[in-house]
């Protein structure tokens, strides 16, 4: 192929001519519409220079590959977006697709340009260990983007929408592939963004490729039953404009259908038939101001009765994504249930078209709308949890839970307003207020009421968080909490308490490895200890304290380098086991998330133990007798000798084996006899070996070996227990 001295292919006059009448002419028709000649001649730049960029390449469906381009700047034409938005969409596959760099994007179009398409372009230099590791980091680095520039995000709906129109010439592996991932993924966040007329198309075209059988036989259903029903919405509509003229309000009536996928979901939902799904048709008011939204209220409910707990008011609180509306259901003719939708104006066009409104209004200086606001605060939210995110798949998993959101609103004790996703619970109001609230809190009170952190929260409640100043985060708190910021914050802080307490442990290895052979640890000098780092690839000390605190770096192994840097061994015998016994190391029981106690033998104080250095877990605690600690000769490096303090602190699991004769009542007499001896039950499990004989498996909470004999020997004193054992 011959290039020009740009690097892009050249392309003949007449087939350039060509392409522009067939793609650029319809798409400079519709832009003259709200766009000056100026910015229609730069994106007709942009449109000769992506077609020749793409010059030769094709589509699946046969048509040259510019038409997928145009067509996504199609859908942004519609929305009213910028001139920037509509060249970075015609640019957007160039990158990715052409010889093409980012700089020569730059040089012709500006760094505005080619942020835009830095934003949407895949990361396709980089290899990653599966297919699900690239999907992840794609998506971060696109909502990464997004957050800076929302029109990214923009782009990639319509790059998304065109595809999805165009699927049929896709394999039905890959269109169910493609499906799943526009339903999971990108039609939320055009709900969060409040791009309805976006998501609904995404939404059906998805659940048409996902489910062509159910999409073919819903859309029949919904054809069948539209004659009849169909007539009498006509009918209610035609009294709504009647009763509206006669009070002297101005509305436009709207009568819609349900889509194939929304009555779907209903029907999976509540599951339904689709003759018990009624409000396949619905009524829009559209009226000029908010007073006159409640008049129109008011004026339908007194021509037909409104179904009792079916309204909801959008408006005074409007929805995660800023939707407003009046919700309403009512009792129509002949019975049959109708969905009443009452908005201004104006709402209706942030309910269409979203954040991309902003476009649209701007020239009236309108930045300040509801949907813009929500909007923006979720773009701070993502920012948030991508900087507390571990890794790209855990931020994916974070911001799916937060695109799902079925609302609650409660109350601060001040009044304020607070949205919340379904299930959420007091930690997650905690983090919604603020950052130190949630890491700090310790109780709260719900309605004036003392309830568990765990409860989850209903709509209209108060909720007051009591905090304490020396409060830290609770991991137990990541199994109950909904949102993704809360999860993001918990792990964050758990990773960073992690990280000081295996540092603080691999002090303590070090030490008594060094003790072990003869040297001590605060005779280090800079040298060697740089020369250790560079050995084992560690930017500082505390990092090679912390792998050896998490147990991928063995401290005798390190002991022995740094005596062999000192001329005190030969570096052959570096590797060689054994070199004295070392100091047990003191478990007190409150070393944290780098100390952990085995769940095979669940050790107690007053147990003989052993401890296992395990990757990237620190040191598992065994008892002695346990089957695992007695095959020692597997990694005998990583073994290493354990004991409690002396007066160790904190409640530990153990695990009491009971057979007793089946009768009614016996897990409650066990359950206040455990009670009675100052224990508590965390899990029970049974097995039934015959009508007269169960087995019950419980695991107490115990302070120490004592503690957990007095326990067992409570249990066994009751009439129909037959045997106690410690598991």
């Amino acid at each position: 192929m011959e290039s020009g001295q740009t690097g892009t292919p050249v392309v003949a006059a007449t087939a350039e001519s060509h392409l522009t009448d067939v793609f650029f002419a319809p798409l400079a028709q519709h832009l003259a519409e709200y766009l000056d000649a100026a910015d229609i001649a730069r994106i007709r730049t942009a449109f000769e220079f992506g077609a020749q960029a793409h010059a030769g390449q094709t589509r699946k469906s046969g048509e040259p590959y510019i038409s997928h381009p145009i067509a996504v700047a199609h859908i942004l034409a519609d929305l009213r977006m910028d001139e920037a938005t509509l060249v970075a969409a015609i640019l957007h596959d160039v990158v990715e697709d052409t010889d093409i760099v980012h700089d020569q994007i730059v040089a012709e179009f500006g760094e505005e340009v080619a942020h835009l398409v830095d934003g949407v372009s895949k990361l396709a230099q980089i290899r990653f260990k599966s297919k699900a590791e690239a999907q992840a980091a794609n998506f971060r680095k696109m909502m990464m983007a997004m957050v800076e520039d929302v029109r990214v995000i923009l782009i990639k709906l319509a790059d998304r929408l065109h595809n999805m129109r165009t699927l049929g010439v896709m394999r039905p592996d890959k269109r169910r592939r493609i499906a799943r991932e526009t339903l999971d993924i990108y039609t939320p966040i055009a709900n969060r963004l409040g791009l309805n007329a976006i998501r609904h198309e995404l939404e059906d075209l998805g659940f048409a490729s996902l489910h062509p059988l159910r999409h073919r036989i819903l859309s029949e259903a919904v054809r069948r039953a539209r004659g009849n029903r169909k007539e009498i919405v006509a009918g209610i509509q035609e009294r709504f404009e009647q009763r509206f003229a006669h009070e002297r309000l101005t509305a436009d009536t709207l009568a819609r259908e349900k889509r194939p996928y929304s009555i779907y979901r209903k029907m999976q939902s509540k599951h339904l038939s689709f003759k018990e799904v009624f409000d396949v048709f619905a009524v829009r008011v559209l009226v000029d101001s908010v007073d006159d939204c409640y008049r129109a209220l008011g004026i339908v409910h007194n021509l037909y009765k409104p179904l009792p707990g079916r309204f909801k008011d959008y408006i005074a609180i409007p929805k995660a994504n800023g939707y407003q509306s009046l919700h309403t259901i009512l009792f129509g003719p002949h019975g049959i249930p109708l969905e009443v939708q009452i908005r201004t104006h104006e709402m209706h066009q942030f309910a269409e078209s979203g954040i991309a409104a902003h476009w649209l209004y701007k020239a009236q200086g309108d930045h300040g709308s509801v949907t813009q606001t929500r909007a923006r605060e979720w773009l701070r939210d993502l920012l948030e949890i991508q900087q507390k995110a571990g890794n790209p798949q855990e931020f994916l998993e974070s911001v799916k839970v937060d695109l799902f959101p079925d609302e609650v609103y409660v109350f601060t004790p001040m009044g304020e307003i607070i949205e919340l996703p379904r299930r959420a619970t007091a930690v997650d109001f905690a983090y919604a207020i603020h950052t130190d609230v949630g890491n700090t809190c310790v109780a709260c009170k719900i309605d004036r009421r003392f309830a568990p952190l765990s409860t989850p929260l209903e709509s209209g409640q108060t909720v007051e968080v009591i905090t304490a100043p020396g409060a830290v985060p609770n991991p137990s708190w990541l199994s109950f909490v909904v949102t993704a910021r809360a999860r993001a914050n918990i792990r964050a802080y758990l990773k960073h308490l992690q990280d000081a307490e295996a540092i603080r442990l691999g002090h303590r290895l070090l030490a008594k490895a060094m003790v072990a052979e003869g040297c001590d640890i605060e005779e280090l000098d800079e040298a060697r200890i740089d020369k250790i780092l560079r050995e084992y690839h560690q930017e500082s000390f505390n990092d090679l304290l912390r792998e050896i605190g998490l147990g991928n770096r063995m401290a005798p192994l390190v002991v022995r380098l740094l005596k062999a840097e000192a001329g005190k061994l030969d570096p052959d015998e570096i590797l060689r086991e054994g070199g004295g016994k070392q100091a047990p190391v003191i478990i007190s029981g409150t070393e944290g998330l780098v100390v952990s106690f085995a769940g095979c033998c669940h050790p107690v104080p007053g147990d003989a133990v052993v401890g296992f250095l395990s990757t990237g877990r620190g040191i598992v605690v065994h008892r002695q007798g346990c089957s695992n600690a007695s095959d020692a000769g597997e990694h005998p490096e990583r073994w290493l000798a354990v004991e409690w303090e002396a007066e160790p602190t904190g409640e530990y699991q153990s695990q009491i084996s009971i057979q007793a004769n089946n009768v009614r009542g016996g897990l409650a007499r066990i359950a206040a006899a455990v009670s009675d001896a100052g224990s508590d039950i965390d899990d029970v499990r049974f097995d039934d070996r015959d009508v007269n004989l169960t087995i019950i498996d419980i695991t107490v909470r115990v302070t120490d070996r004592i503690h957990l004999a007095r326990v067992m020997r409570a249990i066994k004193q009751l009439r129909d227990v037959v045997r106690v054992s410690r598991h």
